[in-house]
């Protein structure tokens, strides 16, 4: 593969606030064992790497929680390095996993 594997996703959650999203976004991201994690509560992103191939060469979560309406839009980006694969279930499910989290 010569090409970086992007898996993106997004859901909006009618009742809850992106502060509370990305409360609760922190915490699964933390609970999946993902490491180096930035929060910029500010603008309601959270950045985190995970290493589970035993390369050294981590991959990349992005996700956002902002305002949509009277409730929060939570938009995810899973990034795998050149050289890295997987399945694109196992990237899609990883990925809705944690995105739902900002609504449990």
């Amino acid at each position: 593969m010569v090409t970086k594997l992007e898996g993106k996703s997004f859901a909006v959650f009618s009742k809850i606030g992106p502060k509370n999203a990305v409360q609760k976004l922190t915490r699964a991201v933390l609970a999946d064992g993902y490491t180096d994690m930035e929060v910029d509560e500010k603008y309601g992103a959270i950045t985190a790497l995970q290493e589970t191939s035993g390369s050294g060469r981590p991959q990349t979560l992005r996700l956002v929680a902002r305002k949509a309406g009277g409730g929060t839009r939570v938009d995810g980006v899973f990034t795998m390095q050149v050289g890295q694969i997987t399945s694109d279930a196992a990237v899609r499910e990883g990925l809705c996993q944690l995105i739902d989290a900002a609504g449990q």
